[in-house]
C-alpha cells in the first residue's frame, strides 16, 4: 500500500495535540502511519476561489479549497443538508429538492476530483467519507483513476421506499457502485442497501458482502465507528471544581442528574425527550424535586430553517416544564444552547446517573459511547438508548427504548433511577468491554484491511446481533 488519501467535506485541525470524534481520531492515526494526504473544504466562503492550499503537518499533507457562496448555498446547505440529510434520516417531509442543488452538488464533487487527481500516485489508496462526497469515485474514474477507492457513510442508509423517493436516486446508486468497498455503520444499513439494489438495479448479489456490476466486484460491509476510549476516560477523571460542587450538592439533597448532549438537529428527537421527561415527572411524582435533566444542544446549521424551528420548540417545551414543576430551589430542566468543551462534558457525563441518548434516527451516535467511557466502574450510570441509533446494535446492555413512545422513555428513566448497583455494574462492564474493543483505531484498521483485501469478514455482519442477556447473581 502506498499513501492513504482521505477525502471528506471538511478536514481536521491537525495542529491539535489530541483529536475529538471517532472519524478524526481513526483517520489521523492512519494518515500519520502512511504519509497520508487529506483533502477537503477549508471552511472559507469566497467569490474568488484561489489555488488549492497544501500544508504539511509532520508527515500528513492537507489539500484544501474554499467554496463560493453559490456552492455553499446549493452544494452544502442545499443538496447535502436539505435533500440527503433529511431523507437519510427518514424526514422526507423536510426534503427541499431543487434541480440546481443536485447540479451544484455534482459540480463541486467534479471540482474536488479535478483538484485531487493530479496529486494521486499509482499505489495510493483513497478513502472517501460521507454523504457530501458520494459522486467522488465516479468523478475520479472519469479522469482515469484506477486506484482502490473506498466509501464510508457515517449517517444511516434508509429503507428502500425512502431512498427511492430521493430525486436522482438512480444516479446516486450508480455513483456508489463505482467504489471498491462501500462501508456502512450497521447491519441494518447494509440490508437496506441490498434490498434497494435488488429492487432498483441489475446488480448481481453474490453474497451479503459482494455485489457484481458491469464486470466489477464491489465489497459491502458494516464497520461501526468508535471513539478514543482511553482519552475520554482520562478526561472524565480530571478534576473539575464546578462539576464536583454540583455533584456534592445533588448528593446532599438526594438528587440525581439525567444528561443529554447533542447537536441541535431534528434527527436527535430533543422535543420528544423533553416530553418524555415531563411524562416521567407526571407518572412518578416522587421524583419531583429530586430529578434534574441537563440538555446540552450545541448550535448546528443555523441557516437552515428547520433548525430555527426546533430551537424555538425546545425553548418553549423546557419553559413549560419548568413553569409547571419548578420550586424556589429546584428547576427540573437546564437547557443549554451552546457548545460545551469536552474537558467539561466528560466529567458531566461521569457525574450523571442517567445518560439519555434517544435520537429518532442516527448513523451511530458516539455520545452514547462517550457516556459509557466516562463512567466510574465502581458506581456507573445507566445509558438509555434509542433503538434507532446505530449504536443500539452494539450496546444492547443499555436500556433500549422507542424514542417516539414517551411512556416507554419515561418508564426507562424510572427503571434506571431505581436500578440496583450490582446490575448497573454488570451492564457497564459489558458495555465498556465492547466500546473498548471496537474503538476508533479498530474501526479504521477493519475498514482499511477490508479495502485492501487483507481480511475476510464473513461473520461480522452478524457480530452484534447475538449478545448474551444480563444475568445477575447474588
Amino acid at each position: 500500500m502506498g499513501r492513504l488519501v482521505v477525502v471528506s467535506n471538511r478536514t481536521a485541525n491537525l495542529t491539535k495535540k489530541s483529536q475529538a470524534g471517532g472519524l478524526t481520531v481513526g483517520i489521523v492515526d492512519a494518515l500519520k502511519s502512511q504519509d497520508g494526504l487529506w483533502m477537503g473544504w477549508d471552511g472559507r466562503i469566497s467569490e474568488d476561489i484561489s489555488a488549492p492550499k497544501q500544508e504539511k503537518y509532520d508527515n500528513v499533507t492537507t489539500l484544501t479549497t474554499s467554496l463560493t457562496p453559490e456552492e455553499h448555498e446549493k452544494y452544502y446547505l442545499g443538496f447535502s443538508n436539505k435533500v440527503l440529510w433529511p431523507a437519510f434520516h427518514y424526514r422526507l417531509d423536510l426534503m427541499d429538492y431543487r434541480t440546481e442543488f443536485a447540479d451544484c452538488y455534482a459540480s463541486v464533487n467534479e471540482r474536488f476530483a479535478a483538484t485531487l487527481a493530479p496529486q494521486l500516485k499509482q499505489d495510493d489508496v483513497i478513502w472517501v467519507h460521507d454523504y457530501h462526497m458520494i459522486p467522488m469515485a465516479a468523478k475520479l474514474r472519469q479522469k482515469g483513476c484506477g486506484n482502490k477507492i473506498g466509501f464510508f457513510l457515517h449517517i444511516p442508509f434508509p429503507s428502500i421506499d425512502v431512498f427511492s423517493a430521493v430525486p436522482r436516486h438512480e444516479w446516486l446508486r450508480s455513483c456508489l457502485l463505482q467504489y471498491d468497498l462501500i462501508g456502512f455503520q450497521t447491519v441494518n444499513d447494509v440490508q437496506n442497501f441490498h434490498r434497494y439494489l435488488k429492487e432498483h438495479s441489475d446488480a448481481d448479489i453474490i453474497s451479503p458482502e459482494l455485489v457484481r456490476v458491469d464486470g466489477r466486484t464491489i465489497h459491502i460491509g458494516h464497520f461501526p465507528i468508535g471513539i478514543d476510549v482511553k482519552q475520554f476516560a482520562q478526561t472524565s477523571s480530571k478534576p473539575d471544581d464546578t462539576v464536583e460542587l454540583e455533584r456534592i450538592r445533588r448528593k446532599m439533597l438526594k438528587r440525581f442528574q439525567i444528561i443529554s448532549a447533542d447537536r441541535l438537529d431534528y434527527s436527535k428527537g430533543l422535543p420528544h425527550r423533553i416530553k418524555a421527561f415531563r411524562k416521567f415527572l407526571d407518572l412518578y411524582p416522587e421524583y419531583q424535586g429530586h430529578a434534574e435533566y441537563l440538555q446540552i444542544a450545541s448550535p448546528s446549521r443555523e441557516d437552515v430553517t428547520a433548525y430555527g424551528d426546533i430551537k424555538s420548540e425546545l425553548e418553549q417545551l423546557a419553559g413549560a416544564v419548568n413553569g409547571k414543576f419548578a420550586d424556589f430551589n429546584w428547576a427540573p430542566i437546564q437547557y443549554i444552547n451552546r457548545s460545551i468543551a469536552r474537558s467539561k462534558l466528560a466529567p458531566l457525563f461521569k457525574s450523571s446517573l442517567i445518560g439519555l441518548i434517544t435520537p429518532l434516527r442516527d448513523g451511530m451516535n458516539l455520545v452514547a459511547k462517550e457516556y459509557v467511557a466516562a463512567q466510574d466502574d465502581a458506581d456507573p450510570g445507566i445509558l438509555i438508548l434509542s433503538k434507532f441509533a446505530g449504536a443500539a446494535e452494539e450496546l444492547s446492555e443499555a436500556l433500549i427504548v422507542n424514542p417516539y413512545d414517551i411512556n416507554d422513555v419515561a418508564q426507562a428513566i424510572q427503571k434506571a433511577a431505581t436500578m440496583p448497583l450490582a446490575e448497573r455494574q454488570l451492564r457497564h462492564r459489558k458495555l465498556l468491554k465492547r466500546v473498548t474493543e471496537h474503538d476508533a483505531q479498530w474501526w479504521q484498521r477493519e475498514y482499511l484491511d477490508a479495502l485492501l483485501g487483507k481480511t475476510e469478514r464473513p461473520q461480522l455482519i452478524h457480530q452484534f446481533t447475538k449478545h448474551s442477556p444480563i444475568h445477575l447473581t447474588t
